[in-house]
């Protein structure tokens, strides 16, 4: 089978060089050669080394649309996030860096100012895939800010959630340790949310 017919799948081998070695110190040639394939091979798959960290970004990207677009009749969107955002956390998933190791994966971010400025443009594409699902579900004008409003409050808790239990990881902390706390810490986040934002893009019964 030829090179351009062949599945390419460096992401495990890069993440494995990228932890043991940080992330600056691995060249995309090393990265090719270890998945038997060409440099340009790689970069057709995934345009920049950066892309080879974050490969499922996508899934992470549209990940509070999907809370939204998927929540029950009667159902908030803030809810809805809330109740996804708990259900991962009790179940102890890797989904929101519950999982041993996940501190080696935020110590390599850390590490290299360019994976943390994708990061914060990952968290940026976060609210703008809410926002754009938001005004979709409610019907919003183009020009209504209340979309834009109602996206920023309600990934802040996703942002806030995420941090924490990155801190914790980094921290040393167990999983189900962690888990325990992060419980905690989304009902005092879901206190500190509006009445106007909880009772928002509620679905109606079809």
């Amino acid at each position: 089978m030829g090179e351009a017919h062949r599945e390419v799948q460096p992401p495990p081998l890069a993440t494995g060089l990228f932890l043991e070695r940080g992330f600056d110190a691995v060249t995309i040639a090393e990265i090719a050669g270890a998945a038997e394939v060409s440099v340009n091979t790689v970069y057709n798959y995934f345009p920049a080394k950066e892309d080879l960290f974050f490969d499922r970004s996508k899934g992470v990207a549209d990940r509070l649309s999907r809370f939204v677009r998927g929540r029950a009749a009667g159902e908030s969107a803030a809810v809805a996030v809330l109740r996804e955002l708990r259900e991962d956390v009790e179940a102890v998933s890797p989904r929101v860096g519950l999982i041993e190791g996940y501190e080696r994966f935020m110590r390599v971010v850390q590490g290299a100012p360019t994976l943390k400025a994708r990061l914060w443009y990952l968290q940026q594409e976060v609210h703008d895939n809410l926002e754009a699902t938001l005004r979709e579900e409610t019907g919003a004008p183009a020009g209504d800010p209340l979309p834009g409003l109602m996206a920023g409050q309600i990934n802040w808790v996703h942002q806030s959630l995420m941090h924490w239990i990155a801190q914790a990881m980094l921290a040393g902390r167990k999983p189900a340790e962690a888990s325990r706390e992060a419980l905690v810490l989304l009902d005092e986040m879901a206190e500190l949310l509006g009445e106007r934002v909880l009772n928002y893009a509620v679905r109606t019964a079809d």
